[in-house]
């Protein structure tokens, strides 16, 4: 999907004309009233002027917030992180000026303000040009995030003022201020959850419910296993599955800084048991398996590959399911003979942003949704570990981000107002 336009405002004297047409119109409603109250055509035809106007009040407020929040009354305040060339993300993405363009939105438009953005892998993979979409340059960077409608046109019926949306599919560039597309490229999420939930909830929370619920048909008291815990996926595939009541075998590499703290803070999210890299090639693992109530894993989660997929495959049950969603080793997949043809494993992959944008609208999408944020509203989802980061801040955030060994998500704050519910 190609970036959405970056939107600015026209100038600011709009803001006063269109509020003294508003006030005009409200003290002849008044006197209409006054005069007779039963000229009820005149009056819904006041009131429905009214609400356009009030409407439009909504839409150049923004000019008037964009002023508020910065000191210089230039339009150029509205900013956006757009790379020109794929490089080193930290090196090609820059703070830049929005783009202008008209005020006036179109009829099937909404305009958005972007309230928060996390940095994930697949944004720093656009970004290198290594990742199997890539929008058109130049582009502005991130894949997920939560904004806030403020206006939407004439014939859009599915959102209004105030619903908070995410991005229907990859590629969008949710590293901006503001934004104005059409209302087919973004899907409303409840607003009642923390802007950080909102912020977070299109990718991680998604992909785990979906590898927990389209694989395999699993029944509480049965076992997954996953390497890559301690990713988002990873962390919410623990909260998910303990709120199912499925066990979890949860593998994290061996030798990582903060490990006795990392495997306490994944146990306290639902961790059955937590193991290394290292001990998953071990007789001890073995033994594990062997002792479970419920038998071996009958559902293997992938997001490492290279030789560290042969080990988790050993512990997969007779006709279970390895699902590969992820290749952070940057190897290729190493597969063993004896799995396939002995256990008759089955080897799957799967692409979150394919299902939504398939599946948008869905009955399976909708219950989807509302599991996960009801989740959330429950306190059976927590917000991911992660850092708020100015937007001015970005290249650190997006250093830290590309760190090994890092839990925190990076979190880029798009404007000034955002505050945690």
């Amino acid at each position: 999907m190609p970036n959405a336009k970056v939107y600015s405002y026209g100038a600011p004297y709009e803001y006063a004309l269109c509020y003294l047409y508003s006030m005009q119109l409200l003290l002849v409603y008044r006197i209409v009233v006054l005069v007779d109250s039963d000229v009820k055509v005149v009056k819904m035809a006041l009131l429905r002027r009214l609400r356009r106007i009030c409407t439009r009040n909504a839409y150049v407020s923004c000019v008037a917030w964009s002023h508020k929040v910065h000191s210089s009354a230039k339009l150029s305040s509205l900013k956006s992180l757009i790379y020109s060339a794929h490089g080193d993300p930290s090196k090609v993405v820059e703070r830049v000026d929005s783009a202008v363009i008209s005020s006036r939105l179109k009829d099937n438009e909404v305009l958005i303000r972007m309230l928060a953005a996390p940095i994930n892998p697949a944004d720093m993979n656009m970004i290198q040009g290594v990742y199997p979409l890539l929008p058109k340059l130049p582009a502005v960077g991130g894949n997920e995030g939560v904004g806030e409608v403020m206006q939407v046109g004439k014939a859009v019926t599915e959102l209004q003022a105030g619903d908070w949306v995410v991005p229907a599919g990859a590629g969008w560039g949710t590293w901006r201020m503001v934004a104005v597309c059409p209302s087919t490229q973004v899907m409303k999420i409840p607003n009642d959850i923390s802007i950080v939930s909102g912020a977070t909830i299109l990718v991680n929370p998604s992909t785990a419910y979906r590898m927990l619920a389209d694989f395999v048909n699993l029944s509480p008291g049965d076992c997954i296993i996953q390497n890559g815990a301690n990713s988002g996926v990873g962390q919410a595939v623990i909260q998910l599955a303990a709120q199912m009541s499925l066990h979890t075998i949860n593998v994290i590499r061996v030798g990582r800084p903060g490990h006795d703290q990392l495997v306490k803070y994944l146990k306290e999210l639902g961790a059955t048991y937590v193991v290394t890299d290292e001990y998953l090639k071990s007789k001890e693992m073995t033994d594990l398996v062997k002792s479970l109530p419920s038998g071996a894993p009958r559902l293997a989660l992938n997001c490492v590959g290279g030789r560290n997929f042969v080990d988790l495959l050993k512990h997969v049950a007779f006709r279970g399911v390895a699902v590969t969603y992820g290749g952070m080793a940057k190897q290729p997949l190493y597969v063993p003979a004896g799995p396939l043809i002995f256990n008759d494993v089955k080897l799957c992959g799967f692409w979150n942003s394919r299902w939504i944008s398939e599946n948008r609208g869905s009955d399976s999408a909708k219950n989807m949704w509302n599991y996960i944020a009801d989740s959330m509203r429950s306190g059976h989802l927590r917000e991911p570990l992660h850092r708020l980061v100015p937007m001015e801040d970005f290249t650190k955030a997006i250093e830290r981000s590309m760190e090994p060994f890092v839990t925190e998500k990076q979190i880029l704050i798009l404007n000034e107002h955002f505050s945690q519910k």
